[in-house]
């Protein structure tokens, strides 16, 4: 018998291949290291997702530093760990634009106990990736893209056979989702991806929307659970 979703998460986190030098002034994150983040991830992971539930998994670029990169949980910043999630923390509680964005749509889909049992947000890559002290995304350039690529395809490989997923994936973003499509090419995982606009573009460019954007993200993943 394969071990709960929650056991199998938490261990794949605690494995993440850390890129060697990457170069060009880009370092990363690794939250997993620092034992009061795995409690955390512990906490969360075994209170939502400790069964063998089908879900439909989205794939994030790779965390921000105030949110997933933090918390060790995709999408999560420690505010939303604590108010949206009920799990306490002693992090930084400052909050990060596309965790608020997600939580307002979970609080929209029926709350975090609901969402969970049939999503999984996570990561094309689960680390946070810095340049200069800001955010930087693994495709914002070329050079640093090559030579994490073979970190990305581990990371893809290994969370498909996490857990049963609906045989539709999403993508958040269109860049990501063209280095999904060229993994899934590969692996040949899933039938069909889908793409929805980045949490992070639509509160920087698209507030005014929020709610079309969430709509449209509630339908996406009621689609495919009706599948």
């Amino acid at each position: 018998m394969h071990d709960s979703f929650s056991r199998q998460i938490l261990h794949f986190l605690k494995s993440v291949s850390e890129p060697e030098k990457i170069g060009n002034d880009v370092s990363f994150m690794n939250p997993y290291r620092d034992p009061n983040v795995m409690e955390l991830c512990e906490l969360f992971f075994t209170k939502y997702f400790n069964d063998k539930s089908k879900r439909v998994i989205i794939f994030g670029i790779n965390p921000g530093r105030f949110g997933g990169g933090i918390t060790g949980i995709s999408f999560t910043d420690p505010v939303a760990l604590e108010s949206n999630c009920g799990i306490t923390n002693h992090l930084n509680k400052r909050k990060e634009i596309s965790s608020e964005f997600i939580y307002e749509m979970i609080d929209k889909f029926g709350g975090a106990r609901k969402f969970y049992s049939k999503v999984f947000l996570t990561a094309v890559y689960p680390l946070a990736l810095i340049r200069n002290g800001k955010n930087f995304n693994y495709y914002d350039d070329k050079k640093v893209t090559d030579k994490m690529f073979p970190y990305l395809r581990d990371s893809f490989e290994k969370q498909f056979y996490l857990n049963s997923f609906y045989k539709t994936a999403i993508s958040l973003g269109k860049k990501n989702y063209g280095y999904l499509k060229r993994l899934n090419d590969e692996f040949k995982f899933f039938n069909d991806l889908k793409i929805l606009e980045h949490p992070r573009f639509i509160m920087q460019y698209r507030r005014k929307h929020k709610d079309e954007y969430i709509a449209k993200y509630l339908t996406t993943i009621q689609g495919i659970l009706n599948q």
